[in-house]
């Protein structure tokens, strides 16, 4: 019998959990054994309870990663490497771009890690990735907002403007699902959005949907160069799949924008794409430099866990399904978009991106499984 194993997650301010009660209910459902880390589901309001009742096994940390198959949230951390293994299968996000430690320990270790984030499909899409991109885009716009007030240390200045007076500037680098999902949010708030992104024909597939105070624009540094300085709230949303996200705001540039002004860097979990940006935490996820408030939370998503915990396991389950029911080889075969989700395997890199970030020689992901 397949054995899925869930961990509680413990990297800080986490508390999403990467199984809900229903979906444990369809897994055994289909034969499998899937085993709970009692506490595991607290964080976003799912008792031990609910999962006995859905057939799960609740058990201690131990024997959760004892199991084939563990699905999780986030990546492994250091304390949790000790229960890397050879025949293990690990599928979360693992953003090995921003954590190369991570995949040192997962190449150390010989484990077969898929990452939520590099599932492709033949359309380029991210299906794994886009529920949370949706999530932290909304919360960059609302947080961003929420910066500008004075109290919270920003310039005073309220989003949406009112009668005879201008409206914030957003600026949002990016127009991918985060981007798209900030600038929508924003324009409906009656901000002055400048939504931009270098693929013009992904901002013409957007235009049909295009509402309020919202342009869009082909990215350019010198585009660049000239918004962001005038930008109330800078949203940062930049994506390679699996690699490091380009850094497209210089410091200088950070320098130049007004005291109070607000920076999201949502790109932060791929290393962020503003020079000034470091990783913060959902209990200190503000700090401030050279006048300039920057908010840049790894896990977003983490702040809603309830919402984002149904939206991820929702797009999750058919691949978990697949893999603990027909195994990876087999699963590779169904769903070959999974093959871009293989990070590692028996201590080789098997994503492209992954291996430049890393600085090592990448394997074709078939080869790797063979």
């Amino acid at each position: 019998m397949a054995s899925i194993g869930v961990p509680t997650e413990i990297k800080r301010d986490e508390q999403r959990v990467a199984l809900t009660p229903d979906a444990v209910r369809e897994l055994v459902g289909q034969g499998m054994e899937v085993r709970i880390q009692e506490g595991a589901g607290l964080g976003a309001g799912l008792t031990d309870e609910a999962y006995r009742a859905a057939g799960a096994r609740l058990v201690s940390r131990e024997q959760a990663w004892d199991a084939h198959l563990v699905v999780k949230v986030k990546e492994p951390q250091p304390e949790e490497f000790t229960f890397l293994r050879p025949d293990l299968v690990l599928f979360t996000y693992l953003h090995l771009a921003a954590y190369p430690h991570v995949g040192r320990a997962l190449l150390e270790a010989g484990t077969t890690a898929l990452a939520y984030e590099t599932v492709q499909l033949e359309d380029g899409s991210l299906p794994l990735l886009a529920p949370m991109s949706e999530v932290a885009g909304r919360l960059a716009a609302q947080v961003g907002a929420r910066l500008l007030e004075k109290p919270q240390g920003g310039r005073g200045v309220l989003i949406g403007g009112c009668t005879g007076v201008q409206p914030a500037r957003v600026v949002v680098l990016g127009a991918g699902s985060v981007g798209w999902n900030a600038a929508r949010l924003a324009a409906a708030m009656d901000a002055e959005v400048f939504l931009l992104d270098r693929s013009p024909q992904r901002l013409r597939e957007l235009e049909a949907d295009r509402r309020g105070r919202l342009v869009s624009l082909v990215s350019s540094g010198s585009l660049i160069e000239r918004l962001v300085p005038t930008a109330d709230l800078l949203i940062g949303a930049v994506l390679l799949p699996g690699g490091r996200a380009p850094t497209l705001v210089s410091e200088d540039l950070v320098q130049r924008m007004r005291p109070g002004s607000v920076i999201v860097d949502v790109a932060i979990d791929q290393g962020g794409c503003i020079a000034t940006s470091r990783e913060t935490s959902h209990t200190d996820p503000v700090f401030t430099l050279h006048g300039v408030q920057h908010y840049a939370v790894g896990n977003m998503p983490g702040a809603v866990p309830f919402t984002s915990t149904e939206a991820l396991v929702s797009v999750t389950l058919p691949y978990i399904q697949v893999m603990a029911g027909r195994g990876l080889i087999e699963a590779v075969t169904d769903r070959p978009e999974l093959l871009s989700g293989l990070n590692t395997v028996d201590g080789a890199v098997c994503h492209p991106g992954v291996a430049k970030a890393l600085g090592v020689p990448t394997r074709h992901p078939m080869a790797c499984l063979r």
